[in-house]
């Protein structure tokens, strides 16, 4: 696979594990009757926060791969 492949697929995988954290605190609270901010954020820290370092780690490496093929690609590499 070239740089820019697996930059935009660590990109993808960022953005799939921070909607995930969000579907699943809301999946978590679906037999509420009725919702407000307060008990979206309670759902929030009950699913915790590993699904947003690991986006914020995919985002970071998907970042640095891209800038790594533009250089590469600028120098002839």
């Amino acid at each position: 696979m070239s740089r820019r492949t697996v930059g935009v697929t660590l990109i993808s995988i960022a953005a799939f594990l921070y909607g995930v954290r969000y579907l699943s605190a809301a999946i978590f609270g679906s037999g509420v009757s009725s919702w407000n901010r307060d008990l979206f954020e309670s759902m929030l820290e009950y699913v915790g926060h590993g699904l947003s370092i690991w986006a914020v780690v995919a985002l970071v490496v998907g970042v640095a791969y891209l800038v790594w093929a533009e250089v590469s690609h600028r120098r002839g590499l």
